[in-house]
């Protein structure tokens, strides 16, 4: 989706994507839906690079679409995992995520994930976070956003270099473009904050945590799914 920068994923989790970073090693943002991982390691062959060449995994937070694969990805790379504090004892299969509503408020093809969120099925293998990592950290190349709304503890990362933002589920593209899906939104104001902060980075390229990225004016587009208030 821009040099360097390669967009994972299927139709599984809701077209839910993952990111894979070459900046000499290998970072991965995100690890599918999957908890065998076999997306993610056979992208890092097809790109002639071995699982141990992968530094660290990131996570935008703790929802299976996103962490299905880490477990089974720390094992095979033996890379570093990091995720901000409030998701860390979530990966580690210690807590559940929040419960979302389960009233539709917008395509019905969420109405899966909504229930199985609310249910905690299915379960994802719990991994141990390594690193808790915050606000303007640097992760590799990239800079780390805290873009809380969809969850407490959601992170979005910023390559200024590539221009290349990657929003987490805080920006989606599937079922439609829209700032999230509405039924996950736990909190609406600091979504908007978060969103707001993301549009001023004036990013190239956006990839989402469902759907394809946004790759032909990014930072219009993030714009207009600012609130208007």
């Amino acid at each position: 989706m821009a040099p360097g920068v390669y967009a994972l994923g299927s139709k599984r989790g809701g077209h839910v994507r993952a990111f894979l970073l070459d900046h000499g090693e290998l970072t991965l943002v995100d690890t599918l839906f999957e908890d065998d991982a076999r997306g993610v390691l056979a992208a890092i062959r097809e790109l002639g690079r071995s699982p141990c060449d992968v530094e660290r995994i990131v996570l935008t937070h703790a929802h299976r679409s996103h962490l299905g694969g880490v477990a089974a990805l720390r094992h095979a790379t033996g890379a570093t995992v990091l995720a901000h504090e409030f998701e860390a004892d979530i990966v580690a299969g210690e807590r559940r995520a929040q419960p979302v509503t389960l009233r539709p408020m917008q395509s019905l093809r969420l109405i899966p994930f909504q229930l199985g969120l609310a249910l905690g099925r299915p379960k994802h293998v719990g991994c141990p976070v390594d690193e808790a990592i915050a606000n303007d950290d640097a992760v590799g190349p990239l800079q780390v956003l805290h873009a809380p709304g969809h969850s407490p503890g959601h992170l979005a990362f910023f390559w200024p270099e590539r221009g290349v933002l990657l929003a987490g589920d805080a920006i989606a593209t599937w079922p439609e473009l829209c700032a999230g899906w509405k039924p996950f939104t736990l909190n609406h104001d600091q979504h908007a904050d978060s969103l707001r902060r993301m549009a001023a980075l004036d990013p190239r390229v956006v990839g989402v945590g469902h759907g394809d990225p946004i790759t032909h004016d990014a930072a219009d587009v993030v714009r207009r799914l600012l609130p208007s208030s």
